[in-house]
């Protein structure tokens, strides 16, 4: 019996994904490879981020969404899952935002991040 949790997301673009990684400063490594479980069950994973207790954590693709993918009684991360998948969340969401404006012509004039983390973005284009 496997001992991995799945976790849905709204995770749906694997660069994405891998950037908002980086900007949270986490260690990352592609997949596929196979993500560390209790005593030694393995299950293959398209991004993996190692712990230094042997069991990794790791996002998989599943039903058109990347899921997160942990053995949760080991979790090892500064934050609690909820915390984690919330901090990966709004990353994703800031670097999609400026991918896709980007794409339209849109570039950032002005980025604040407030006390509570939230990010106020201005974006702006020029007709010309």
């Amino acid at each position: 019996m496997s001992h991995f949790s799945q976790i849905k997301t709204q995770i749906r673009n694997l660069d994405t994904l891998k950037a908002a990684l980086t900007d949270s400063n986490i260690a990352w490594q592609g997949g596929p490879v196979d993500i560390r479980g209790y005593q030694g069950q393995t299950q293959s994973a398209d991004v993996a981020i190692a712990q230094d207790n042997g069991y990794d954590v790791g996002f998989c693709w599943n039903n058109g969404e990347y899921e997160l993918v942990a053995d949760l009684q080991y979790w090892q991360q500064p934050l609690s899952v909820q915390g984690f998948l919330n901090q990966i969340t709004q990353r994703y969401a800031y670097r999609t935002i400026v991918n896709e404006s980007a794409q339209k012509g849109f570039q950032v004039a002005e980025e604040t991040s407030a006390k509570d983390g939230s990010v106020r973005l201005v974006l702006q284009r020029w007709n010309g």
